[in-house]
């Protein structure tokens, strides 16, 4: 097995953390008795050659024969041999996609030496690793002419049913590889032929292997599909290398052989079945498609709203959750979100968040009055299955985030209810001690404005505390006039010259103060070339008042930074009215719009465009294309996502209004 081993120059060549001398070892204990170091070892060489992939390194073809060699092993423990070939799987599928400049020259003459030792393997005695010989064939970048054969072969003696799936997989990676020839002919008629086949997995297998090359197969055969990953037999599917999942992942994976919005296939997975992991996992692969396409919406919200009164709980909270997501568009059903506020029934996961609670949030989503008194019995209760901050999750094409928003974040969508939430938040405000409940109570009513004017009382105690004044003065700000008992106590703060001085003065000037204190204050913290964000924005509320910062301003208005240079922007024309200057840098940050790219700086500076009237008119065509676009404008996944795209089209429709004409005709 180790023949030629140390002839290898090993410590000349490299992995991805540096020299390769510490291979042999590691392939040597790769062959131990040890389950746990043969495990360590094991683990430690897929890192190490392969890591996240991107490259070829040097070590790995001259590691090659000895890992096929270990993986041919019976004597080695299986699940070494296994780990050992899903390496060689990696590195093979790799090397068939770096460009040259990242591929080792050494890889494909080692790969082509080991190539019949891969083929032996699929008349292994043991199936699983059949299957992962099967799948290193369908996934490296050898001609077809080299492996058809021999999986043909194996197809035709196989009789373990997940190998076989395994195997029609890997025909159909292998034929797409093969130039025109008898060999590839004779393998596509096998495939087709297997479409009708009687077992229903077999038909899936031969479906997924044939789609890539006529994407109107899924399209075609939606019933089948259908019926294949609804099947109980589509557990078989876990004992695959390909795929190894269950219905879940059957769904999205087959979800993904269609072009668009597969409406039609969502809508057959959620009707009605009796296994709960298959309504689960439709309603993993509707929420999918909703967080990306809005078109799916309309479609699905009937189907969605069935699953409402499931038995099981995790559906009844994932429908619910859902419906909150739509927001809006999903108002019509109010009426059967509010009949679960009173479902107590909760999920198995940490926090245990309720069927209730994701009704609360659908109709909080909903700006239905219904859900108050709940979230009123929820801000006083002693559990909650609300985050306990604003967790951010990534966009990703066909994935959602089924999580609950923080307490303030649901109240945030309240504000036409704010006068019996008041007394809760004020008690709350009152009986704050952790800094991060406190902020976000006072960012909460900064965004209420004169609406929590209640809440001045507290907020002017919480002024005489180091801790918490600067919170405070934010909330006061917000609230405007209706807070002008704070001045003095604003201004008080603003003439100690210590943190936060300019933040104490710009409130002085919200809540009806002068604007001189905040206009020298915020001179401390503003150079020519450098102002903070925050005091960008203030600089805007002044307005004229803070001419004497123009020159800074046009400046940043190039800085390299995008949020520095759209906040600076619009405090230029909020102080000038100059539409010349900023309208261009408003419109260079949108430009991604009209090919569905969206950036958290997109909303403000279309925010901003629409401010300017008529003068963002050049943003029209751009802001039409977006639009237009069924894809949803977001950069978060989860319930965050549905939010950037009602609010950045919200805006878009304000600017189309402010200049008027056609532009305004085609909302």
């Amino acid at each position: 097995m180790w023949e030629g081993l140390d002839a290898v120059g090993w410590a000349a060549l490299k992995h991805n953390y540096g020299s390769a001398e510490n291979v042999p070892a590691l392939l040597r204990r790769c062959a131990g008795p040890d389950q746990g170091d043969v495990d360590d070892a094991a683990f430690e060489l897929l890192n190490h050659l392969f890591h996240q992939g991107g490259w070829i390194c040097s070590a790995a073809p001259a590691a090659l024969p000895f890992l096929v060699r270990l993986a041919a092993s019976p004597d080695a423990l299986f699940s070494c041999r296994r780990v050992l070939l899903e390496l060689v799987s990696r590195l093979a599928a790799e090397a068939g996609q770096v460009t040259e400049r990242f591929l080792d020259p050494g890889w494909q003459r080692a790969w082509e030496h080991i190539l019949s030792d891969v083929l032996d393997l699929l008349a292994d005695p043991a199936p699983e690793i059949r299957r992962d010989a099967a799948h290193v064939l369908g996934g490296c970048d050898s001609a077809g002419e080299l492996v058809l054969p021999a999986l043909v072969q194996c197809w035709r003696a196989e009789t373990d049913p997940a190998t076989c799936l395994d195997l029609v997989l890997a025909l159909g990676q292998a034929a797409r590889r093969e130039p025109v020839g008898p060999q590839a002919a004779g393998v596509l008629k096998l495939l087709h032929g297997l479409l009708d086949a009687p077992q229903t997995q077999i038909r899936l297998a031969a479906t997924h292997a044939l789609a890539p090359a006529d994407p109107n197969l899924p399209v075609q055969r939606i019933d089948l599909l259908l019926e294949a990953v609804r099947d109980p037999s589509v557990e078989l599917w876990r004992h695959t290398r390909t795929v190894e999942a269950g219905a879940n992942g059957v769904h999205r994976w087959t979800a993904a052989l269609f072009a668009g919005p597969s409406t039609a296939f969502a809508l057959g997975l959620l009707k009605d079945h009796p296994d709960v992991d298959q309504r689960i996992g439709a309603l993993t692969q509707a929420s999918g498609l909703l967080a990306q396409w809005r078109s799916a919406g309309p479609a699905l919200l009937p189907a969605l709203c069935e699953r409402l009164d499931d038995p099981s709980p995790e559906v009844r909270f994932r429908a619910a959750e859902l419906l909150a997501c739509l927001g809006p568009a999903a108002a019509g059903h109010a009426d059967e979100a509010a009949v679960l506020l009173g479902d107590t029934a909760s999920r198995a996961t940490r926090k245990g968040e309720t069927v209730a609670e994701a009704a609360l949030w659908a109709l909080a989503r909903m700006n239905d009055a219904r859900c108050v008194p709940a979230l009123i019995e929820v801000m006083t209760g002693t559990r909650s299955g609300f985050a306990s901050g604003s967790a951010g999750y990534p966009a990703t094409a066909g994935r959602h985030y089924a999580v609950l928003p923080g307490l303030h974040e649901v109240l945030g969508q309240l504000l036409d209810h704010a006068e019996p939430l008041m007394p809760v938040i004020g008690a709350q405000l009152e009986a704050a001690t952790d800094g991060h409940v406190l902020n976000r109570l006072c960012q909460l009513l900064a965004g209420w404005g004169p609406a929590a004017k209640s809440a001045v009382p507290p907020l002017l105690g919480l002024m005489e505390d180091e801790r918490a004044w600067a919170a405070a003065a934010r909330a006061l700000a917000g609230i405007g006039e209706e807070a002008n008992r704070a001045q003095d106590l604003l201004l008080a703060r603003s003439s100690t010259g210590g943190a936060h001085a300019e933040l104490a003065a710009w409130a002085y000037w919200k809540v009806g103060g002068e604007p001189g204190p905040a206009v020298e204050a915020l001179g401390a913290v503003a150079t020519e070339t450098s102002i903070p964000l925050p005091v960008l924005r203030m600089l805007a509320d002044l307005g004229p008042h803070a001419a004497c910062y123009v020159k800074q301003l046009r400046q940043l208005t190039a800085d390299n930074a995008p949020w520095t240079r759209i906040e600076a922007a619009h405090a230029l024309w909020a102080i000038t009215g100059d539409t010349d200057t900023t309208v261009p840098v408003f419109i260079a940050a949108l430009q991604g719009l009209a090919k569905g790219s969206y950036l958290p700086v997109m909303l403000p500076a279309m925010r901003y465009l629409a401010q300017t009237g008529h003068a963002g008119h050049p943003a029209v065509p751009l802001s039409l294309s977006a639009l237009s676009r069924d894809e949803r404008l977001r950069s978060s996944g989860g319930w965050r996502g549905f939010v950037q795209d009602e609010s950045i089209r919200s805006a878009i429709k304000e600017l189309l209004a402010g200049c008027g004409g056609s532009a305004a005709a085609t909302i």
